[in-house]
Formats: structure tokens, C-alpha cells, sequence
């Protein structure tokens, strides 16, 4: 999953905890991608299935505004962006609140966060979207070697599909600020275990530090 150096194409660096990504500093932003895991109302919005199963919606949403400055920088510096979008492809048997089905409201991308016109959306129904999507195939084919994690929860599908990158050979980055959980420690527990053992499972940093991270980037080019 390499990619040969060129002069042409922009290189640049996001100072994380406890490494930047990319960790070589050679690796093209073509080969990057920002990954919106499951923004939808079912996670984020009043109403639905988080709030209903009595959890704290704002909470849930606070990623929003850092998910759209990473989405503004990254479309401006030749990122990739991919969504995964989570339904229920069969009724739940189990008690209380269920995710909704595909085409129904709660599965809707919140509007603050709409996919642009070419950008991915992979359709998955487990946490980890590397199991019941086409996440590997996509990646491999544009080629991406790099992931920028984002989204709700961090706890659950986030934390579930970066640990199924890492082990498919992606190098992997935590925007710790983009992402909700339903309580604090559930969103301490997510990040300190990508840092352990010098990032284990990646390394994290801001939504600001990944802005200027490009930013810094390209004025070193012009």
C-alpha cells in the first residue's frame, strides 16, 4: 500500500498524540481520505434513536462544527471523503429503541453534514464498516493508504472500524474533537487506547491541528 514520491503532489504532516499522520511525511494527500462515520439522526438528533434510548443529544452533536472545518479542508487540499451510513437490515428482537431501517428518517445524513456530489457513501449494518460494507474495496481502489476518523460514536463504530483498518494495514487518525460519545468516559476510554503503546491503534489530534496541518502545507508549496 505505498506510493511513490512526487515533487508535483502535496505532502504534509498532522501533529498528533503520540505521532504525526502521516507518520512519514511522504505520503501525498490523494492517498488520505476523512472518513464521517454515521452522522445520521439516529445519532445526532433529537427524537430519534440515541435520545429515545435517553441519552444527551448535544453531546452527539458537539462534533458537528469540527467534522465541517476538517470536510472544508480537506476538499480544498485534495482529501478524499467517505461516509458510512448505518441501517437495520432486519427487525431487532431486543427490547427498547432500534437504529431505523435504510430510507427512513433516523438513517438520513444530518443536513449540517451532507455528502458532496462524488463523494462516497458506504451502506453498512455492523459497527465496523469494514464488515458489511464495501469500505476495503473502495479504499484499495482509489488507492487510499491513510484514514482520518471521524463521527458518532466513538466508543462503537468509530472505534470498531478504526481497529479494522489498522489490522487491514491503514494508518489511522483519531480527530478526537470530531467525534460524540454518550458520556466522558466512554470518549476518554477511546482515545487513550489509540495512544497506548506510542498509538497502537493510530494517533489522535484536533480538528484544528488538522486544518493547519494542511494549511502549513500547502504555504510551504506555494
Amino acid at each position: 500500500m505505498g506510493h511513490s514520491y512526487d515533487k508535483n503532489e502535496m505532502y504534509f504532516q498532522v501533529q498528533g498524540d503520540p505521532h504525526p499522520w502521516p507518520h512519514n511525511g511522504r505520503t501525498p494527500a490523494a492517498a488520505c481520505a476523512v472518513l464521517v462515520v454515521d452522522m445520521q439522526h439516529d445519532y445526532c438528533s433529537p427524537g430519534y434513536y440515541i435520545a429515545q434510548a435517553g441519552y444527551d443529544t448535544k453531546r452527539l452533536r458537539a462534533p458537528i462544527r469540527p467534522i465541517r472545518q476538517v470536510l472544508a479542508a480537506a476538499r480544498v487540499h485534495g482529501l478524499h471523503v467517505l461516509y458510512t451510513r448505518h441501517g437495520r437490515v432486519e427487525a431487532s428482537h431486543s427490547p427498547g429503541p432500534k437504529t431505523a431501517a435504510p430510507g427512513e428518517p433516523g438513517w438520513q445524513i444530518v443536513p449540517e453534514l451532507l455528502p458532496q456530489a462524488g463523494e462516497t457513501i458506504i451502506e453498512k449494518s455492523t459497527c465496523s464498516a469494514f464488515i458489511s460494507g464495501e469500505l476495503d474495496r473502495v479504499l484499495r481502489h482509489k488507492p487510499i493508504t491513510h484514514l482520518a476518523l471521524c463521527g458518532n460514536t466513538i466508543d462503537v463504530c468509530v472505534h470498531s472500524t478504526l481497529r479494522t483498518a489498522v489490522d487491514l494495514g491503514y494508518e489511522c487518525l483519531l480527530l478526537a474533537d470530531g467525534c460524540g460519545a454518550v458520556n466522558d468516559g466512554l470518549h476518554r476510554w477511546a482515545i487513550e487506547s489509540v495512544k497506548v503503546e506510542n498509538g497502537i491503534f493510530g494517533t489522535v489530534a484536533s480538528a484544528q491541528s488538522f486544518v493547519d496541518g494542511l494549511r502549513l502545507a500547502k504555504e510551504a508549496q506555494a
